[in-house]
């Protein structure tokens, strides 16, 4: 299931992409718009912004924007700094990959075809859409 922190960061994301790339938009004007918690969304932006997504401007007229416009910013992208891994099982995560403690071996494994698959899939949708899909 998708977390607040990853579902509060895609709406605010969105809400960026509908005013365009470099518009800076105040925290408490998203917050207010999405219904999101000012507090909690500080700290979802803020990481955004450390991670090179978004750029923030002080004073007048200032807030934070995208850096990119929003069809190159590819939703896998913001899955992996919101949420995580998009595997659901660290065996068969491509960029966060670790053994299963309990599993004799990923081969005999029978939940492991499976999960690749569903990482597969949910893998192909999350790249293949951006942030300009989320607003059209």
């Amino acid at each position: 299931m998708l977390s607040k922190k990853t579902k509060y960061g895609l709406k605010a994301l969105a809400n960026l992409a509908k005013k365009g790339k470099g518009t800076p938009v105040l925290i408490s004007k998203i917050a207010e718009e999405e219904n999101i918690s000012k507090k909690f969304l500080e700290a979802i932006l803020l990481q955004l912004k450390n991670n090179g997504f978004l750029g923030s401007k002080m004073g007048k007229g200032g807030g934070y924007y995208l850096l990119k416009e929003p069809r190159e910013v590819k939703l896998a992208s913001m899955y992996r700094i919101l949420e995580g891994p998009i595997a659901l099982l660290p065996c068969v995560s491509l960029n966060y990959y670790e053994k299963c403690e309990d599993c004799k071996s990923e081969e005999t494994c029978q939940l492991n075809r499976v999960m690749i698959e569903v990482r597969d899939k949910t893998l192909s949708v999350l790249e293949n859409k951006t942030l300009e899909d989320l607003i059209k």
